[in-house]
């Protein structure tokens, strides 16, 4: 076996290595003065002193908290801190392993318990009016009940009202330089309140969900079944540059939560992926692709991917205008009360994606290649078959396969796999960069979704929604989700990665995940394990 220098914690026996901090140590005390003070007392009157915080001399730790430090596989994904104790804590007990739901919040409950049952809605109304602006987005943003909702939609836009049902059709609109804006007197709030999953439907439909109230971006795409219904909006002017994409669940088919999102649903989504990337390939070479209004069915678009690839075959990745795809999902949206967004995007589930130029002038006058997050990977690839002259995905997934415990207990699960078919597995990164991530890898070498065939394709669905639903299932409310593909035509067998990182209310991230530095309180079989209980409610 061949020593590398690359820093992963694959090695080329097909196993996982890490090292453990078993720290004993001593420390000088330059301090000068002692501050004490009483810092309370005990029931029984028994001062409470902080006599601890000023030892008198040197201070000894002979045996510190152990730390395993495990190198991520991807060394651009730095390395992972699991602490002893606190993984200890959650190894016999897995279903600690989550978030407590949100309880149900209610002001109208609130003003109904103070002030009685006996005011009507204008007086309610007027009590939300003189609420602090704070409180006011909190509830916009945490309310479970549709009547708070309502009266603060009623104050932050001009709603246009049926006269005989009573229920909002829409917003009123003005034009100011020669521009039309919707009639928003509290943008903040308002943003929020269209994110609450609580908010009854039509009014999100009037606000924020009917084609065109968002904005002017077309619908280019749609994919319909049964009661699913997506759209393709077009982001012409994009922050990524030549355009991106987004499959939007239709206002018809609202989608707030994984709970409400099925298997249908996400194969919708990622339809319309698969066919902007494979008809924009096909149009780049020459191909024929189907008449335009109307989709291509399942079978028209594995056709055409094996028509792509047959042509692909012949060419060289420089002879491609577009030579990747970029793919991303933010699930769920939050707002601190002080207006600090805490994820981005919108409750409405949606995904988005775009394509990579293979090159573009530099200033230097020489090609410059755009970035991908897949050629980060690629270039592990690279290194590791350099370095070890074995192959980086064939050792990651025997590592994965055969993984054993960090802590070495032989009584508990080993497994860091939580769903499995014959082409992808769904698992725990044994060096988690967020302490609930999730990957999925395929099993065979396939890199990109121009390589996956109709069976491959429908795995990875499956895959992403069984990520998301054991995520939230454990409590997360905000998960980013992300592609690593291979650029087309790279001679490597690098494997499609996707990664679900969810944002938890107590890991933001600091200084140390900025270092690449990410502290986690289980250890991953622990984590597996609460996954796969989670998943077997869907089985």
């Amino acid at each position: 076996m061949t020593k590398s220098s690359i820093r992963t914690c694959v090695t080329p026996a097909g196993t996982f290595r890490f090292g453990i901090h078993r720290p004993a140590y001593a420390v000088t005390n330059f301090r000068q003065g002692d501050y004490l003070a009483v810092l309370g007392q005990f029931a029984d009157g028994t001062l409470h002193q902080n006599l601890s915080n000023f030892p008198p001399g040197t201070v000894l730790e002979p045996e510190a908290e152990w730390i395993y430090e495990i190198a991520n596989p991807f060394p651009f994904r730095g390395t992972t801190y699991i602490c002893q104790s606190w993984a200890e804590s959650k190894s016999d007990h897995p279903e600690r392993i989550a978030l407590t739901p949100q309880a149900p919040a209610s002001m109208h409950g609130v003003i109904e318990k103070w002030l009685g049952s006996g005011l009507d809605h204008e007086q309610r109304a007027a009590l939300f009016t003189d609420l602090p602006a704070p409180i006011r987005l909190a509830l916009a943003s945490h309310s479970t009940d549709p009547a708070d909702l309502i009266i603060l939609a009623e104050q932050c836009c001009h709603l246009i009202i049926d006269s005989k049902t009573k229920r909002p059709t829409g917003l009123s609109y003005r034009q100011t330089n020669n521009r039309v804006e919707a009639a928003i007197s509290d943008h903040t709030l308002f943003e929020v309140l269209v994110n609450n999953p609580n908010l009854p439907d039509d009014y999100k439909d009037a606000m924020v969900l009917k084609p065109g109230v968002q904005g002017n971006s077309e619908i280019i795409g749609e994919w319909q079944q049964g009661r699913s219904h997506v759209f393709e909006y077009l982001r012409r002017n994009s922050y990524i540059p030549w355009g991106h994409y987004a499959a939007n669940m239709a206002n018809d088919a609202i989608r707030y939560q994984i709970n409400d999102l099925d298997p249908i649903d996400m194969t919708g989504l990622r339809h319309l992926y698969y066919q902007r990337t494979f008809c924009r390939l096909a149009e780049d070479l020459g191909l024929a692709v189907p008449e335009t209004r109307r989709g291509l069915t399942p079978e028209e678009l594995e056709s055409l991917r094996l028509a792509l690839v047959e042509k692909m075959a012949a060419i060289t990745t420089e002879d491609l205008s577009f030579s990747s795809t970029l793919w991303g999902w933010n699930y769920g949206f939050d707002c601190a009360a002080n207006g600090y967004r805490l994820h981005a995007s919108h409750q409405m589930v949606h995904q988005q994606f775009a394509m990579l130029p293979a090159a573009i002038p530099g200033t230097d006058g020489t090609p410059f290649h755009p970035y991908g997050c897949g050629e980060l990977i690629h270039d592990v690839v690279i290194r590791y078959q350099t370095e070890t002259g074995s192959s980086f995905f064939t050792d990651y997934l025997n590592a994965i396969l055969t993984n054993t415990r960090i802590d070495k207990r032989i009584d508990l699960e080993s497994s860091l796999i939580v769903h499995q078919d014959d082409n992808i597995i769904l698992f725990v990164p044994k060096a988690q960069v967020s302490q609930w991530e999730l990957q999925m890898m395929t099993l065979r070498p396939v890199g990109n979704i121009m390589e996956a065939d109709s069976a491959t394709r429908r795995s990875l669905d499956t895959g992403i929604l069984t990520a998301l639903r054991v995520l939230t299932a454990l409590g997360a409310q905000m998960v980013s989700s992300i592609e690593y593909p291979k650029r087309f035509g790279a001679a490597t067998d690098q494997r499609l990665l996707y990664s679900f990182l969810p944002k938890l209310p107590f890991a933001p991230g600091a200084f140390s995940e900025a270092q690449l530095r990410f502290i986690c309180g289980h250890f991953p079989e622990d984590f597996a394990r609460a996954c796969r209980k989670k998943l077997s409610v869907y089985s």
